[in-house]
This record gives C-alpha cells, structure tokens and sequence, in this order.
C-alpha cells in the first residue's frame, strides 16, 4: 500500500470515528466513550497528516501544537462548570477564526485570477462564515463571563445597521466572484467580523444556549469550506457533521423554548427586566416559606421526589451536596429522580454534564417529557436554581413572553420545594407563578447551602 493510500484509509477510519463520537454523544450513558472516540479519531488524523508528501514547515507546526497544548490543557483541566459554556463559546470562535485563516492564506498563496469561480465561492464562504463564528463567540463568551452585560443590547437603527452591514458582505463578495483581489477579500472578512458582533449584541439571557449552539453550526460549516479549499475530504466530512448536529440542536432548543429561530436571535427575549414585585391586580400577593428542618421531614417522609435542576445550581457548585441528599434519602426508601429541561443552564446539555460530574446515576436523569409523565405522581418536587423552565405562566398566560414554550409540569406535583435566592425573576423578567401556587414551600438562600442544611437535617431524623 502507498502512503497516498495509507493516508486515504487513515482519514476513512477517523471518519468513521466522528461519526461513532457524534452518535455516543447523542445519550448520557455512551457521551463519555463517544468523547474518546472523537480524540482517538482526531489523533489518527492529525498523526497521519504528517505523512503528507510535500508537507513543510514543521518547526513552525510544532510551535504552534505546543502553544495550543500550554493553553487548551490547562484550560481544560480547571474550568469550573459553571465556566464551561464560556469555554465552549470561546473554543467554538478559535474554530472559526482558524478556518477564517485557513481560507484567506490559500486565497493569498493562489493566483487570484486564475481560480475558478466556485473555488474563490468556497474561500468566500469560509471567510465570512469563520469571521462571524469567531466574532460573535468574542461577544458570547464576554457576556457568559460578565465582561459585558449578558443582557440584550439594543439601539436605535440597529436592524438598518446589520441590513446594511449585511448587504455590503454580498455585494462585496459579487464583485470578488468577478474580480477576485486580495484586498477585497480582506474587506469582506472585516465587515463578518463587524457583522458578528452586532449579530449577537442583541441576544442575551435565555437565549444564549441557542446562539452557542448556532455558533457552533457556523464554525462546523467554515471548517468543511476550509476543507474544500484544502482538498481535504476529511476536513469537509468533520465540518459537515459540526455543521448538520448543531443545526439540529439549534432547531431542536428552538422547539424546546416553544420559538423561532427567527423570533430568539431578532426579538431581543430577556431585555426587560423587572424589579422581581409580588404586586398582582388583587393586591399584594404572599409567598410560604419554611425552615430546612420541617422541608426535610417533608422530604424524608415522601415516596417520590423530583429534583429540577436550573443554572442557579451551577452558579452555586452544588450538584454533589445535591447528589449526597438524593442518597440519602434513598437509604430511607425514597423514589429519586432528576428532570431536565432542555434550555436549563447556559449551553446544551449544561444539566446533564453537571450532574453527571457529581456521579449522578445516568438512570436517573429524566428528560423533559418523561419527567412530565411522572409529575402527578410525585410527593415533592425539589426546584434547584430553576426558574423560567417551570414558570405556568407558559401554560397559562397567554399574553406572557414565555407563553407557548414547554416547561417542566412542577406544578402537577403533590408539593413543590422552591430553593431560591430571592424573588428576583428568572431570564424572561417575570414573576414565576409557581411561587404563589399554595403547595408551593420557599427555602431562601444560597443552593449550596441551603442543600447541606436540607442534608444536616434529613441525616438528624
């Protein structure tokens, strides 16, 4: 076999990999050995790119490797999870930076005038599309890490701005297709990137798990555009998959939230925020709240609870004192289970992850529509750091921003425990309704801490 060949079936086998890694990932149970395989898969891949005939300056790749390897393994290594959907947002904009680059140094090292007009189409395509990936994740990753204000940002002539910004990328990118330069592309990179950031200016709160997932498809896309200019099959087909999966995810978190995709990255969600008031037409409503010592005899003493996670659990680092409670409980023969809500946290599957970093069994992590079958039947439903996702307002108000988006159905459970800050409102703005429902108990606090004070007194019954 030549090394051509070699190569061929090397690059077929860390397909197939990408492939295996993309369906592992697809569950809880199999998201860890999927992980593997994408890092064996990418491994063969960049170890059998060596191989290449003609391949040159090594030094240089070394350099390079060694440099991402001082930066990419620490990084990796100590982000907390509460951190992880800004690390993801800034991996995510290195991708689609460096496909950006890819394009714009083989259009350089071309002779402009004499490539095809679908080849300066593909340098195009993954110049514009890399330099928004790159750009917008800059904006995602400062909001997410409160560098800037997460929430929406919006000023007057804003969509004439974007409109404008927009049509000049086409136009400019017509007149490359004809007369391909150099300095024309470079303009055209310049406006993505200005593009990018007004793109996600306006998105905030809820919605960020949307645009990272989004960002992720854009970064997908100009890697396999990069690909097509390399003439790298295997870059294309990783791309591809990025690209097709995140468009999945971003239609399927559009559906969760119960919205268009046009409706979440144009209407501005989570813009007003309210000042969290108990007012209502009637008069002043009340709240019941109650010490961790009697919640826990509710607790200890049920058949069945449900624990819904939200980001407030994240933000506290409070998914192993939350696991300890569960446990101990079922040493008292209490049913325990976990439910998800899509566009809990702040990226896809931010619940899942974080639990499963404190050893949550895989089994007990439910789904939103298999949590929604088993509410009625529920003693307790244990709300953690949640808000919007279990908001009736969805259910029941129609004039409401969140109406129409799916939520998990606390309010069928037979008691609902509230752990909670304050009565500030979630993302959306809006009192939760959930909180004057009369079954409905109040633990105020910290998550952390008010989960080790429902742990102290369940283990002092």
């Amino acid at each position: 076999m030549s090394i051509g060949s070699g190569i061929y079936v090397a690059y077929l086998f860390a397909a197939i990999c990408f492939i295996l890694a993309l369906k592992g990932l697809s569950g809880p149970k199999t998201a860890r050995n999927g992980n593997l395989l994408g890092a064996a898969g990418m491994l063969v891949a960049v170890a059998f790119t060596f191989a290449t005939p003609g391949l040159t300056h090594f030094p240089l790749i070394f350099a390079a490797m060694a440099v991402g390897i001082v930066i990419g393994l620490p990084a990796a290594r100590l982000v907390k999870m509460t951190a992880m959907p800004q690390m993801v947002a800034a991996f995510n904009g290195v991708g689609g930076g460096a496909a950006a680059l890819i394009s714009l140094a083989e259009f350089n090292k071309a002779d402009p005038h004499l490539l095809a007009v679908y080849e300066v189409v593909e340098v195009l395509f993954g110049v514009i599309v890399g330099c928004v990936s790159f750009s917008g994740s800059v904006i995602a990753f400062a909001k997410l890490q409160e560098l800037m204000t997460g929430r929406p940002i919006t000023y007057p002539g804003q969509q004439v701005l974007n409109a404008v910004i927009g049509g000049g990328i086409v136009g400019l990118a017509i007149a490359a297709c004809v007369s391909p330069e150099n300095w024309l592309v470079a303009v055209i990179g310049i406006l993505a990137l200005a593009f990018g950031i007004a793109f996600v200016l306006p998105i905030g709160g809820a919605d960020v798990p949307v645009l990272i997932s989004l960002l992720n498809s854009f970064t997908g896309l100009a890697v396999a555009a990069s690909g097509f200019v390399l003439h790298s099959m295997l870059l294309v087909v990783a791309g591809t998959l990025v690209g097709a999966s995140g468009t999945l995810l971003t239609r399927m978190m559009s559906s969760a939230m119960g919205r268009s995709l046009p409706n979440i990255l144009f209407s501005a969600f989570g813009s007003v925020i309210t000042a969290g008031s108990t007012e209502a037409a009637g008069g002043e409503r009340t709240v019941k709240s109650a010490s961790a010592e009697d919640l826990a005899v509710l607790l200890a003493y049920s058949q069945k609870v449900v624990i819904v996670p939200g980001y407030g659990l994240a933000v506290a680092q409070a998914q192993h004192v939350a696991r300890e409670l569960a446990e101990l409980l079922e040493a008292r023969g209490v049913e325990v289970s976990y439910a998800i809500h899509p566009v809990a946290g702040r990226m896809p599957g931010h619940m899942n992850v974080l639990l499963a970093e404190a050893n949550v069994p895989y089994d007990q992590l439910k789904e939103m529509d298999e949590a929604n079958a088993g509410f009625q039947t529920a003693d307790v439903a244990l709300v953690v750091g949640a808000n919007d996702v279990v908001n009736p307002a969805a259910k029941n108000s129609p004039g409401s921003p969140i109406y129409g988006m799916p939520i998990l159905n606390v309010d069928e459970a037979k008691n609902v425990v509230f752990l909670k800050r304050s009565m500030r409102p979630g993302f959306a703005g809006i009192d939760n309704e959930l909180l004057f429902d009369p079954k409905t108990t109040l633990l105020f606090g910290d998550a952390k801490d008010s989960l080790t004070k429902l742990v102290a007194a369940v283990k002092a019954l």
